[in-house]
């Protein structure tokens, strides 16, 4: 599948996640963690880009920041290209160490901020690198020690976050600790790894009302906020983003969906768009429609065109969705 045009106006805010070429790790020791770290803030200063969060864990990384003039491009590759030669020397190794490109996700602000704060901090918690959230604000290799006063950083903005909370620092710590206890009660939360239409419009129960109502919201899997500012981020875009909005562009990346997922699961499209009942075209049916719909805005009609089935298959489909 074509690689799509970043949304990348300087000021933006975007979860960033990069991860080691075919799950490997892309830190062995505290020396990789340091030099990571490092590298992560020389590049944030040198091209003026605010971190709000951060975590390393061995396969993978997240970071929450907002993009300068210098733009979120420009940063990821002087900080990846610098990162990724460092780790080559010293390992003797040669070729890609990080998985194809980054992951970028635009969010709004204002909605989730904070949320994502918590979300991206949490993560060496979730993956079992860490046993409590009091141990996590020891943990040196994400953000939120810095948040709890534990350690300095002087290309961290820490003060944009907890002013978020409180003015005065003390308390905000307070909040910023509790909402991270809420935020890891509610487990997992896919909801914050990516945009999409049902995270626009806010549930499938919207997302089914719109429907009926014959409308159309804006959506991009690439954006995390409401449909309005969806629009204004798509609208501020480069032509080449706009096109893959249209419906004609939404037909074109549903074809190649199917192409590239056949391939990768080794489905004959024949099989997949003929009606085969085997659990793999099942299963496969399922992603697609979740992405085609409930990401990319198609219609169940439209959906049931390009796989195959009916409307009301989808109709279905997207009820076994809901329930689960």
């Amino acid at each position: 599948m074509p690689r799509g045009s970043r949304l990348d106006a300087p000021g933006t805010l975007h979860h960033v996640i990069v991860r080691g070429i075919e799950k490997q790790v892309i830190v062995s020791d505290d020396a990789d963690r340091d030099a990571f770290v490092l590298r992560m803030g020389e590049v944030a200063t040198s091209t003026r880009t605010s971190i709000y969060a951060w975590a390393l864990m061995c396969n993978q990384a997240h970071i929450l920041l907002k993009s300068s003039d210098a733009g979120l491009s420009t940063f990821m590759r002087k900080f990846l290209t610098g990162y990724s030669g460092y780790f080559n020397r010293r390992h003797e190794r040669h070729g890609h160490l990080f998985h194809n490109r980054y992951r970028s996700i635009v969010c709004e602000e204002e909605i989730y901020l904070l949320r994502l704060v918590s979300y991206i901090h949490l993560a060496p918690l979730r993956a079992g690198e860490v046993g409590s959230p009091e141990e996590l604000e020891r943990y040196p290799w994400t953000g939120h020690v810095v948040l709890m006063g534990h350690k300095e950083s002087q290309w961290q903005d820490r003060d944009y976050v907890l002013k978020r909370f409180a003015k005065k620092q003390g308390a905000a710590r307070t909040a910023c600790r509790e909402h991270l206890e809420h935020e890891m009660r509610l487990g997992e939360q896919p909801s914050l790894t990516g945009g999409g239409l049902m995270r626009s419009v806010g549930n499938w129960s919207a997302v089914r009302s719109m429907r009926h109502r014959g409308e159309r919201a804006a959506s991009d899997e690439r954006i995390l906020g409401s449909s309005e500012f969806v629009r204004k981020i798509i609208d501020e875009a480069e032509d080449s983003v706009k096109a893959q909005l249209t419906i004609p562009g939404k037909y074109a990346r549903a074809d190649q969906a199917i192409v590239r997922r056949c391939s990768e699961t080794g489905i004959s499209p024949q099989a997949l768009q003929g009606g085969s009942r085997r659990r793999e075209c099942s299963n496969l049916r399922k992603e697609l429609v979740r992405q085609f719909v409930l990401e990319w805005g198609l219609s169940c009609v439209e959906t049931g065109e390009k796989l195959g089935i009916s409307s009301s298959a989808v109709s279905q489909i997207l009820k076994r969705i809901e329930r689960e």
